[in-house]
């Protein structure tokens, strides 16, 4: 199935709608597995090891057997850092040296980001728009466009072609707004916000860096 995609410019005019490129968006592309696949390497790959329990050297407590080997009816013991009293050292503990990165093949972390593209698109939530038309860097500015895209409030990915300091600026103090440059777009981001506007030049860039590899 081919989509298209509707332009607006900042006061929520419809400008065009365009064709978008069957080599991205189509249901052929869409795979559920690769996009699961994906978001858990990303939540890989941004953990940190900050879980660290202490050495059996590192515990601060008497060597000394706590009470005889025989006749106490108990069972034999170690001394107070044993790894089955409270307080004691872990046996199998976290050392803080785990190494919790995954990896993907080049083939499948595109596939899985056109899988996104594609959903985002199908489910009706993506518009372009044609430009930012403000030169000042000012987050009213951005505010005003969102209401007029009726899209306040929402938790919304703007993806740019290039570098623009007015536009990551002006959005960045925007509550559940992020964003992205088109040749960083995955679909960790594309699945974590409700709506995606691009710029449409971001469209033509995503092509020139995502199919041309």
């Amino acid at each position: 199935m081919s989509y298209s995609i509707k332009v607006y410019n900042t006061v929520w005019k419809e400008l065009e709608e365009i064709a978008l490129n069957d080599a991205i968006f189509t249901d052929d592309n869409i795979n559920a597995s690769l996009m699961h696949e994906f978001v858990v390497m990303q939540l890989a790959n941004a953990r940190k090891n900050v879980a660290q329990a202490k050495w059996r050297w590192e515990v601060i407590w008497s060597g000394r057997k706590l009470y005889r080997q025989k006749g106490t009816g108990n069972a034999r013991v170690w001394d107070a850092a044993s790894p089955i009293r409270r307080w004691g050292w872990v046996v199998f503990w976290p050392t803080g040296n785990e190494n919790y990165t995954k990896n993907m093949p080049k083939k499948q972390r595109r596939k899985a980001l056109f899988s996104a593209l594609s959903v985002k698109v199908k489910d009706n939530s993506t518009i372009a728009l044609d430009s930012y038309n403000f030169d000042e860097i000012k987050t009213a500015n951005a505010v005003e466009v969102l209401n007029k895209l009726n899209l306040s409030g929402e938790k919304l990915l703007v993806i740019i072609p290039e570098v623009n300091e007015v536009i990551s600026k002006s959005f960045r103090n925007i509550p559940n707004v992020k964003v992205i440059l088109a040749s960083y777009v995955n679909p960790y981001d594309l699945l974590t916000f409700k709506k995606v506007v691009f710029l449409k030049d971001s469209l033509q860039k995503i092509e020139d860096t995502f199919l041309s590899k």
